[in-house]
């Protein structure tokens, strides 16, 4: 079995606990207006342009099927429009100015990088995350990397916004060791506002999803103006404090990072001008929200 992954990074210390091996799985059916991944909104092969790599060489412009890379004045351009995702711009282009968003791999493939770190997934209570992008959009896969984890004995995670029907789903969500999830926006004018989407079939599932006995991580992403108003984040915790799986609330710091890619896939970023909160904020929050029966942690 194929499935369409954005890349894989080793060593990550902020997707679960201990040293993990993340899978972004390709394709998200929200549209979070902060979003740090936006090359994974897509199943495509969406190009990402660097213009500050680019050489002149036009191999890309030679290569191009569709018209999509060109020469003008002796520069390269890229219209973006007349892209068919094949990719064989990407392909030849050495300086990196050209880089896919799409890797399609088989759980070998996968597995192959992820074996690499098992000694130190075992020595600190690690694993595997599989993440996105929505990971449950692509079931069949993620339940086959999960199946082939377990057989090497390690241990599995997901991070899922739970916007999606869950029956078709319930399998391999029962199958993780952990699932986190996050709650954006108690407020489902303000989560479609903000997501594309309404919250009812989150809150619904992670409720559902409680009845799996499955250990669970809530997040919080804190983005300005959106989700960081008191009001919204103790309606979270209120919220929480009645699902008996969970562990605890993780508060996230905004993440800027995605700034570049915006760029280099020609999109509006909404927050272009936004920035992480201090450590003092994120502990003012943690501070705030204690003692409503859930524990709060800052990630």
């Amino acid at each position: 079995m194929d499935g369409v992954i954005t890349s894989i990074q080793r060593f990550s210390l902020n997707d679960g606990p201990g040293i993990r091996t993340t899978v972004f799985f390709k394709g998200c059916n929200l549209r979070c207006a902060w979003c740090h991944n936006p090359e994974t909104f897509s199943l495509a092969d969406d190009i990402m342009v660097d213009a500050s790599k680019c050489i002149g060489c036009l191999h890309c412009v030679k290569v191009c099927p569709s018209g999509a890379q060109r020469e003008i004045d002796g520069k390269h351009a890229f219209q973006r429009d007349l892209c068919t995702h094949c990719g064989a711009c990407a392909d030849v282009c050495f300086p990196g100015a050209l880089e896919h968003t799409a890797k399609v791999m088989t759980c070998d493939d996968v597995m192959r990088e992820v074996l690499q770190d098992k000694a130190y997934y075992l020595d600190s209570g690690g694993g595997v995350t599989l993440s996105g992008g929505e990971a449950m959009l692509q079931t069949d896969f993620a339940a086959e990397i999960t199946a082939a984890c377990h057989e090497h004995g390690i241990e599995c995670a997901v991070e899922t916004n739970l916007a999606y029907d869950l029956a078709p789903c319930e399998a391999v969500l029962r199958d993780f060791d952990l699932i986190m999830f996050d709650i954006k926006q108690m407020d489902s004018a303000q989560h479609k506002r903000w997501t594309g989407a309404g919250n009812e079939t989150i809150l619904a599932n992670a409720k559902r999803m409680d009845g799996f006995a499955r250990p669970m991580i809530a997040r919080v992403p804190l983005i300005p103006g959106a989700t960081d108003d008191m009001a919204n984040l103790a309606a979270t915790v209120d919220f929480l404090a009645t699902l008996k799986n969970l562990r605890y609330l993780e508060l996230l710091n905004f993440n800027p990072l995605g700034e570049a890619k915006y760029r280099c896939l020609a999109l509006d970023n909404p927050f272009v001008t936004a920035r992480p909160y201090s450590d003092q904020q994120m502990s003012d929050y943690q501070r705030a929200l204690s003692g409503r029966g859930v524990e709060v942690r800052v990630g």
